[in-house]
């Protein structure tokens, strides 16, 4: 029976949290901003649409270009790697068995698993042991767009609805509650899957979302002060 750890899941799992999260940090505080500010529903609900398309595909882009470069510099040292395991075996065999030395192994022990791994497959054990390259950990670059694009939209969508449903006068308490119970609850889920500290999750999301709503709105009550 294979075992799986956590860390198996932060590629994903830091993709889906940080668009959720995101998504209703960045749509909840136009929201209330726009509605500080005197706005119109009609206007709110439109820079609250805005801002989930919008968001969604910049995380989209920011996700595939930063994962893309990953992925490039990936397949440079696994290119040069492949070309030095060709030029110069028998130093790359001496290299695996170095490190397999300096973890504990004995001289001749360790000559003998790295000579049994270069002939099972060279390339993956020098990926693995000398370049810290998990398949787990391989950068995925339309996988981390497409989660954060959907994770975002998702989270936008959360404040987004409770602001049409409910009145003007009424919105910005109401998204600013219903949001921080969702960030409090993503928090929660993001730590019990990676089996983190969950007050820790709960506090951090809760106290960085607040800041963000309370700055927007006081920004959106000065500008309608002003414009008023």
């Amino acid at each position: 029976m294979i075992e799986r750890h956590a860390v198996q899941r932060t590629g994903w799992l830091r993709a889906a949290v940080l668009g959720a999260n995101d998504g209703i940090v960045s749509t909840a505080s136009l929201i209330i901003g726009v509605a500080a500010a005197a706005a119109s529903e009609s206007q709110v609900m439109l820079a609250g649409l805005a801002a989930l398309v919008a968001g969604a595909m910049s995380m989209a882009a920011g996700e595939y270009v930063s994962v893309s470069s990953q992925a490039d510099s990936e397949a440079a040292d696994l290119a040069r790697e492949r070309e030095e395991l060709v030029r110069h075996p028998a130093a790359e065999l001496e290299e695996l068995a170095a490190i397999y030395r300096a973890r504990g192994l004995s001289t001749d022990l360790a000559q003998e698993v790295a000579h049994a791994l270069t002939t099972y497959d060279a390339l993956g054990s020098h990926a693995r042991d000398e370049l810290g390259m998990a398949d787990f950990h391989r950068a995925r670059p339309v996988q981390a767009a497409f989660c954060s694009a959907l994770c975002f939209g998702a989270g936008a969508a959360l404040p987004l609805a409770v602001a049409s449903a409910l009145p003007l006068e009424r919105m910005t308490q109401g998204v600013a509650v219903a949001s921080l119970v969702c960030l409090i609850t993503l928090g929660a889920f993001g730590a019990r899957i990676g089996r983190a500290n969950v007050v820790r999750a709960m506090a951090r999301v809760a106290f960085w979302g607040t800041a963000a709503m309370v700055s927007t709105y006081a920004i959106g009550s000065l500008a309608g002060t002003s414009l008023g």
